[in-house]
């Protein structure tokens, strides 16, 4: 199966360096420095306009901090799902109760408001309390992808969760590696765990995408 490199993009000139770097796919955030909240309308608007072959996922988080979220905060989350979605490849969007576990209802308004695009469910995964039961709690919602480190500060060091994850999956999730990749670490991520898909920014510390750091990973999973 094809290997796929991510592009966590958090402003236009990182789009700009993934589409030049040869990115197939990016997750549309802003304030990466916050670990990514939700992009204006108008950025992912001219994201789309100007770079139309890029798929674009799109993350939806209104604040940074834990992901235990109020009810006028939830239907903010849900109109935000409905206005990006003309213009959106995919959603990427988490949300857990007060007891570090997945928030089935309201999760499941936010994939009907997505109308079956593709649904990440972020790392709001990697501080649940119990990440096998979180794991089918997700399958069961019918998300697409689980983005996650393994629940350790960066995916090298959580190649252990990650295979086991990757090996209860058995198909029925993409399960895609995140935090703390790089190009001399991400063929290894992957070949540790079994997964086929892999996101980072390669921004090597600047808050920007670097072209060639995105070609080199690219490259490093051929």
């Amino acid at each position: 199966m094809k290997r796929l490199f991510e592009v966590c993009a958090g402003n236009l000139a990182s789009v700009e360096a993934a589409a030049q770097a040869g990115a197939e796919r990016i997750e549309l955030c802003s304030a990466l420095p916050l670990d990514g909240l939700t992009p204006s309308l108008d950025t992912l608007q001219q994201v789309r306009k100007q770079f139309p072959d890029i798929k674009v996922h799109v993350l939806i988080r209104p604040r940074n901090g834990n992901f235990v979220y109020s009810s006028d905060e939830i239907d903010v989350m849900e109109r935000e799902i409905i206005a990006m979605l003309p213009w959106a490849d995919g959603i990427v969007c988490g949300a857990l109760t007060a007891d570090a576990d997945v928030d089935i209802p309201t999760m499941q308004r936010f994939i009907r408001a997505a109308q079956s695009k593709p649904f990440t469910f972020h790392r709001a995964f990697d501080v649940c309390r119990n990440p096998l039961m979180a794991l089918d709690q997700i399958i069961g919602l019918g998300c697409d992808r689980l983005l996650t480190s393994g629940q350790q500060p960066t995916a090298e060091q959580g190649v252990d969760l990650l295979r086991q994850l990757q090996e209860l999956a058995a198909g029925q999730i993409i399960v895609m590696p995140g935090g703390g990749v790089n190009s001399n670490n991400a063929r290894h991520i992957l070949d540790m765990t079994k997964c086929h898909e892999i996101h980072g920014s390669a921004s090597m510390g600047t808050g920007i995408t670097q072209p060639d750091e995105v070609r080199r990973i690219i490259a490093s999973l051929e």
